[in-house]
């Protein structure tokens, strides 16, 4: 599972959603020559990345390479079943990370682009959000 290895806050405030403003960061093709990029705003969970990753290298195989670009870094709360208001905040249930539109969440190199158009659909299926796919020109 993704998980941060050390963190400064264990808990985090919720934030708030900014609507749906483009991604200037991690919106461009840095290393390979696919990418699946975010067309929706969404939190997306650390066994969501995880189940796209195995679909795409169940697909790949030994040829190609993968690239992750994004990290789940934000923790999400929980309070058990219940709890009375006025105990505390809950403990840390899983991590997510925030994915804006035009945010890049996957990379291949070294495939067809039939292979990674197949490979990218196979993980859209496996996240919570629209996605569109981009070839690097």
């Amino acid at each position: 599972m993704l998980i941060p290895k050390k963190v400064k806050h264990r808990k985090w405030n919720k934030g708030r959603a900014r609507g749906r403003v483009i991604d200037s960061r991690g919106s461009s093709i840095s290393f390979g020559t696919y990418a699946l990029a975010a067309s929706e705003p969404a939190w997306v969970k650390t066994n969501q990345i995880e189940s796209a990753r195995r679909a795409i290298i169940r697909l790949l195989g030994k040829t190609g390479k993968l690239w992750i670009r994004v990290v789940t870094d934000k923790p999400v709360t929980k309070k058990p079943p219940e709890v009375t208001l006025g105990m505390g905040k809950g403990n840390v249930e899983y991590y997510v990370t925030v994915v804006k539109p035009g945010r890049i969440i996957f990379e291949i190199d070294g495939v067809t682009e039939a292979t990674a158009r197949e490979a990218f659909r196979l993980a859209t299926s496996k996240l919570p959000m629209k996605t569109k796919f981009i070839i690097n020109k």
